[in-house]
């Protein structure tokens, strides 16, 4: 029993490994055009012309300061979560608590 299983093992190896194969003859020479084209493709030379930048010339961000746009973004962020606090203290009717700090680590 062990022979067969042996033999019957070693003959469908040999048939996948067969069957894994190409019948392309070497000597035959190989296409480069699979290779060639997309080479060909990327050497064709631009013929538009690049856009011009609307905003290329814009003043208004060498005026200003980073860090002043930072704040009025910031103000404006702060005064925004204000007013839907605000709103939602009128709609609820309570009154605004502080929140609690966490206790500090023994």
């Amino acid at each position: 029993m062990n022979k067969i299983t042996t033999l019957a093992f070693a003959s469908l190896s040999a048939l996948a490994l067969a069957a894994c194969g190409s019948s392309d003859d070497a000597s035959v020479e190989s296409e480069a055009d699979t290779v060639e084209m997309p080479a060909n493709d990327a050497m064709e030379p631009v013929v538009e012309e690049p856009a011009a930048d609307p905003d290329a010339d814009a003043v208004e961000a060498a005026t200003t300061n980073p860090s002043e746009t930072v704040e009025n973004e910031a103000d404006a962020a702060g005064n925004a979560a204000a007013a839907a606090a605000a709103e939602i203290q009128a709609m609820t009717g309570s009154t605004p608590t502080a929140p609690k700090t966490p206790a500090a680590p023994n």
